[in-house]
């Protein structure tokens, strides 16, 4: 009798990882790093992505702005592409007077864009804020960074015309789909998307260079991870509920068609993917509980990746935090790592 979970198993036992982090030295780490990383970007798309945008110029338009009281708040469109203008919430604290202020983009998951900014449309939403501190980018500018609080391609307003019109969360599927036509992978445009960003509030809102840190709860996990991955200038990451082994979370549990790159365990594991990211600093977050991230499986790609850390002699850079509940934001683990590293910066 065919028994699924059995054939995925030995799919993935057999599959020869190609950057499987196998070194010991720094040297080794240097040509591992050089090696995957374009590789990597490969996967996801972001090589069609360059270079059929080679010419785009993105631009920005507000289109309003609010009192949030500690805070101002903004609304935005930044145009990644000609015919994708991203609607992203821009927070500045009103007392700061600094010149260069760090940067914090909060990448959402699969919830709605103004939940990160402290915006409810009904008690089920204000719920989800107060329980599972989800109002990340309000978080962040009273720490007195200025925030970017991005909507995650295939949601909100970037959602299909008749997925709107269902009320349906995301148009994930259609994403990944029709993406997968010409190259393209959702986590890779969502990548690009938060490069954009980078580069416009660099350029546009004077944000410190040397402080840039991107931090959001599971799918704004998994953006936070592989856009620090690929993007160098992000000098912190705090992904939460997401980072994990690929086998031990979205090979075997159901999660949403957005997360999937093709071949990309023929590459490496998780681990591998978070290593690109050192030796900046590294902060996972994960919930005791989380049913759909399990945290032995969280141990088992934090012992791997803690390896490829000290090969980049930045062990001490690298920290797991597990919150005592399940699949949400844990606040008193982000803001104190952070606060730390942008210090030192």
């Amino acid at each position: 009798m065919y028994a699924a979970a059995s054939h995925e198993a030995r799919l993935y036992r057999a599959v020869k990882q190609e950057f499987a982090w196998r070194g010991r030295s720094r040297q080794a780490w240097v040509n591992w790093r050089d090696a995957f990383a374009p590789r990597l970007r490969q996967a996801l798309g972001l090589d069609v992505m360059e270079s059929g945008l080679a010419g785009h110029r993105p631009r920005a338009e507000r289109l309003a702005c609010e009192n949030g009281g500690d805070h101002l708040r903004e609304s935005w469109h930044l145009w990644v592409e000609p015919t994708v203008p991203l609607p992203f919430y821009l927070l500045r604290p009103k007392k700061s007077r600094a010149r260069h202020l760090p940067l914090v983009l909060t990448p959402h998951g699969h919830n709605h864009p103004h939940i990160y900014v402290g915006i409810a449309h009904n008690e089920e939403e204000a719920k989800s804020i107060r329980d599972g501190d989800r109002d990340i980018a309000v978080q962040a500018v009273r720490e007195g960074y200025l925030a970017i609080a991005p909507t995650t391609r295939a949601f909100g307003e970037t959602r299909t015309a008749k997925d709107q019109a269902d009320n349906a969360l995301s148009s994930c599927r259609t994403e990944l789909l029709h993406g997968l036509l010409v190259g393209r992978t959702p986590i890779g445009e969502r990548v690009w998307d938060i490069s954009a960003l980078i580069d416009w509030a660099l350029a546009e809102q004077g944000a410190d260079p040397r402080r840039i840190a991107i931090t959001g709860n599971s799918g704004g996990g998994t953006t936070s991870l592989f856009a620090a991955a690929c993007d160098r200038r992000i000098t912190v990451a705090v992904p939460s509920c997401y980072f994990c082994t690929f086998r031990g979370s979205i090979g075997v549990i159901h999660h949403c068609d957005c997360n999937y790159v093709p071949g990309m365990l023929r590459l490496g594991e998780m681990s591998d993917v978070a290593g690109l990211i050192a030796p900046r600093p590294f902060l996972a977050i994960a919930g005791k509980d989380d049913p759909i991230f399990p945290l032995s499986h969280v141990r088992t790609a934090f012992a791997r990746l803690r390896k490829i850390y000290a090969a980049a002699d930045a062990a001490a850079d690298c920290e797991l935090y597990v919150g005592p509940g399940g699949h949400r934001y844990y606040r008193e683990a982000a803001w104190p790592f952070i606060r730390r590293h942008f210090q030192t910066a």
